[in-house]
C-alpha cells in the first residue's frame, strides 16, 4: 500500500490517469443518484432497489448488442423502458408506502432490489456481460494518460441527461408539479394537483434516469445481477453529501467520489476498492449525524 502511495507522488502522471478516470466514473454515479435525490425529495422513499434500476438499464444494452443495434442506441430505449417499468412497479407497490414509514419504503425496496437480482441471475446467468461499443482509446502525456472513448462519451452522455432532468423540471407543466409537491403535497393537492400521478411520473423518471446510467454502465465498465448493491449505496452517499435538491452538489459529491474511489483502488488494491467505498459511507453517516447534533445544541 505504501508503495502504491509513494508511485503517486513520484510519478504525478498517475495521478492525473487515476484523477481523470475516476471524474469520468464520478459522472455515472452523479447521474445515479439525482434519481435517488428526485424520489428522496419528493416521495420522501429511500428507493434501495435504485442500483437494480442500474444493473436493468445495463441489461437492455446488452439485448441491443446482441440483436446487432449499437448500444449507443440503448441509452434512451433503456431510459423508455425504464420509465415504463418504474410506473408499473410504482402502481403495484409503492404506492402502498407512500406517506408511510420510512423505514417501511426501505423494506419494500430492498425487497424489490432482491426480486429483481434474482429475476435477472436466472434470466441472464451470474456472469458478467459488456455491451461493446467499438470506440478507441484517447492518450494524452505521450501516451502515459489513457482515456477509453466509451468513457468520455459516457461522462458527456450522463451529464447531457441530467441537464434534461433540470430542464424538465423547471420548465414543463409536470417539472412544476413535482417540484410544488417535493415542497408541500397537501397543498399542491389542495391546487388540483394529482398528487398520485406526480409520485407515479416521478418514480418513473428516477428508473428512466437509471435505465439510462445503466446502458452507459454496461458500455463503459460492465455489469451482473448483483452489480446493483454499490450503486446504491454511493448514490445514498452523494445525496447526504449533496443535501436534496442540489443538483450541483450532486455533480461535484459524484465526482469527487469517482475520483476518491479510483485512487483508493490503486492505492489499496483493486480487491478493497469497494471495501473503501462502504467504509466512507460509515465516515459520511457519521460525520452527518455528528453535523446535526451540533446543529440541534445550537437551536437549544
Amino acid at each position: 500500500m505504501f508503495d502504491n502511495l509513494m508511485i503517486l507522488f513520484q510519478a504525478p502522471v498517475i495521478t492525473v490517469d487515476l484523477v481523470l478516470n475516476g471524474l469520468l466514473l464520478g459522472a455515472i454515479f452523479a447521474l445515479a443518484a439525482y434519481g435517488m435525490a428526485l424520489v428522496w425529495g419528493v416521495m420522501s422513499i429511500i428507493n434501495i432497489a435504485q442500483g437494480e434500476f442500474v444493473m436493468l438499464g445495463g441489461y437492455v444494452a446488452v439485448m441491443m448488442y446482441w440483436g446487432g443495434i449499437h448500444p449507443l442506441l440503448a441509452v434512451p430505449v433503456a431510459a423508455v423502458v425504464m420509465f415504463i417499468v418504474g410506473w408499473a412497479l410504482y402502481r403495484a407497490v409503492i404506492f402502498r408506502v407512500v406517506d408511510r414509514d420510512l423505514f417501511v419504503s426501505i423494506l419494500a425496496t430492498f425487497g424489490l432490489s432482491i426480486l429483481l437480482q434474482q429475476l435477472m441471475n436466472t434470466a441472464f446467468s451470474g456472469n458478467v456481460q459488456i455491451a461493446e461499443a467499438g470506440l478507441g482509446t484517447v492518450f494524452l502525456f505521450d501516451g502515459l494518460v489513457t482515456l477509453s472513448e466509451i468513457k468520455v462519451v459516457a461522462f458527456v452522455l450522463a451529464i447531457v441527461v441530467g441537464g434534461c432532468m433540470v430542464v424538465f423540471l423547471k420548465r414543463s407543466r409536470m417539472g412544476q408539479a413535482i417540484r410544488a409537491t417535493a415542497q408541500n403535497a397537501r397543498a399542491a393537492r389542495v391546487m388540483g394537483i394529482n398528487t398520485d400521478r406526480v409520485y407515479a411520473v416521478t418514480y418513473g423518471l428516477n428508473a428512466a434516469i437509471c435505465g439510462s446510467c445503466g446502458a452507459l454502465v454496461a458500455m463503459a465498465y460492465n455489469i451482473h445481477p448483483y452489480i446493483g448493491l454499490p450503486y446504491t449505496i454511493r448514490s445514498f452517499m452523494i445525496v447526504v453529501v449533496a443535501g436534496l435538491g442540489n443538483f450541483a452538489g450532486v455533480i461535484l459529491a459524484g465526482l469527487g467520489l469517482g475520483a476518491a474511489e479510483n485512487i483508493a483502488g490503486f492505492v489499496l488494491g483493486a480487491q478493497y476498492q469497494l471495501a473503501f467505498v462502504f467504509a466512507l459511507l460509515v465516515v459520511v453517516l457519521v460525520w452527518r449525524n455528528w453535523r446535526l447534533a451540533a446543529k440541534r445544541q445550537y437551536l437549544k
